[in-house]
């Protein structure tokens, strides 16, 4: 059974930093990639950050790039997305997912997404 639990969201104060945390169950980084997801209020729900299956590739949004680093932790079986530099358009939830395909989906608002994780909810203040 495939679980993803994410940690690590708060409020900060923009310009300040977050790291959020997803552990991860059931699925393999070797044949999966695991993506970060976030969804601001109104909006629809928009890739971040990913890392091919294997390690292989890792996309950021033009928004995030430079300022937010994923990475993984094969032997915790964590996913990490270091947050830098908050900014207040950064407020939303964060949602971890998990997909077989390749590539992986990060277009759109994660259809392609086999599993999901409930999210941990990121607010930052001016």
């Amino acid at each position: 059974q495939v679980q993803l639990v994410e940690s690590g969201g708060g409020s900060v104060q923009a310009g300040g930093s977050l790291r959020l945390s997803c552990e991860a169950s059931g699925v393999s980084y070797s044949t999966y990639c695991m993506a970060w997801f976030r969804q601001a209020p109104g909006k629809e729900r928009e890739a971040v950050a990913a890392i091919g299956a294997g390690g292989g590739g890792v996309y950021y949004a033009a928004s995030v790039r430079g300022r937010f680093t994923i990475s993984q932790d094969h032997v915790k079986n964590t996913l990490y997305l270091q947050m830098n530099s908050l900014k207040l358009g950064d407020t939303a939830m964060y949602y971890c997912g998990a997909s077989a395909s390749r590539p992986c989906p990060v277009t759109g608002p994660g259809s392609g997404m086999a599993y999901w994780g409930k999210g941990t909810l990121v607010t930052i203040s001016s």
